[in-house]
């Protein structure tokens, strides 16, 4: 349990504090900065697991919904949305994401949902809320069902390929998709110091550790409580733009941290169950990280 907490905590922190990172890449080519980094991201995995699982015919979808909808298409909506729509706003409207993970666990427990909901209060008051026109509302209300998927599509396939084995195997179908359609959009471009700092970093740090870390604390504690850590994504964004000097800490801010540290504690709560969460795993079970050892998830 602690350990689930740890690991999903700083991967959802790492996440959080990534923006600035991210936002270096502004005029790069979405796609194939992706595939890069995806690319790096598996390589780096590789050489942690040391041996990949083969996935089964019924893993590939799943792979590539997490592909498609958590990862290039999550990414790509994000700079969509917030054409429309001031940061401010898609972050308010992400804050649910936590809620619909609660919603949708199979074996949901109460305290799981009502700090999902504390914690989406949380954020959108260190949001500021914000405002949208156009497909704003849209477009930010599809960057939450990615980020939700990013999760979901993953919950059932861990129990066969294990932690690393997902994490690998979603970067190298990532990299491969983002290189095919990228040359056709946005084409190809040799990143200058500053881009190529930053695709590394996000490679091993935000992709290769966290989503390790993620799926690690997924499979620990199931996708209702882990889904309130996202709440810990806007406050480790917070504290690293005020240690930039790029935004003030104020009252709001405070609070609204405060909320959300409060539905994570409440949302953490260990609550009975008539059978195992999907995604979670009994206590004297272990997970694969590409080894021999295979987790033992119970699907959803």
């Amino acid at each position: 349990m602690k350990l689930g907490v740890a690991a999903g905590a700083t991967a959802a922190s790492i996440v959080g504090a990534s923006v600035p990172i991210t936002g270096m890449l502004e005029g790069y080519p979405v796609l194939t900065g992706q595939a890069m980094r995806y690319l790096l991201g598996a390589a780096v995995l590789l050489l942690v697991a040391r041996r990949l699982p083969m996935p089964s015919w019924r893993d590939i979808p799943p792979l590539l919904g997490v592909v498609a909808s958590g990862m290039l298409g999550f990414n790509a909506l994000l700079i969509a949305a917030q054409q429309y729509a001031e940061p401010g706003f898609v972050a308010a409207v992400m804050g649910g994401s936590p809620i619909a993970l609660a919603l949708l666990s199979r074996q949901r427990t109460t305290s799981a949902v009502v700090g999902a909901v504390v914690v989406a209060a949380g954020i959108v008051l260190l949001s500021g809320g914000g405002s949208w026109h156009g497909p704003g509302l849209v477009l930010a209300l599809l960057t939450m069902v990615g980020e939700v998927c990013f999760t979901l599509f993953a919950v059932g396939v861990v129990r066969r390929l294990g932690v690393l084995g997902v994490a690998t195997w979603t970067c190298l179908l990532a990299a491969v998709i983002g290189a095919v359609l990228g040359t056709f959009v946005g084409g190809w471009q040799v990143p200058d110091t500053r881009q190529t700092f930053a695709l590394v970093l996000l490679a091993v740090v935000v992709t290769a550790l966290a989503f390790g870390l993620w799926y690690f604390a997924v499979s620990r504690l199931g996708s209702d409580r882990a889904g309130v850590l996202i709440g810990l994504m806007p406050v480790s964004g917070l504290v690293t733009s005020v240690l930039l000097g790029a935004q003030e800490f104020t009252l709001i801010s405070a609070v609204g941290a405060a909320t959300v540290a409060l539905g994570c504690a409440i949302g953490l709560r260990t609550g009975a169950h008539h059978t195992h969460d999907a995604g979670r795993i009994p206590p004297n079970s272990t997970i694969a990280s590409g080894s021999d050892t295979q987790a033992e998830v119970v699907a959803p």
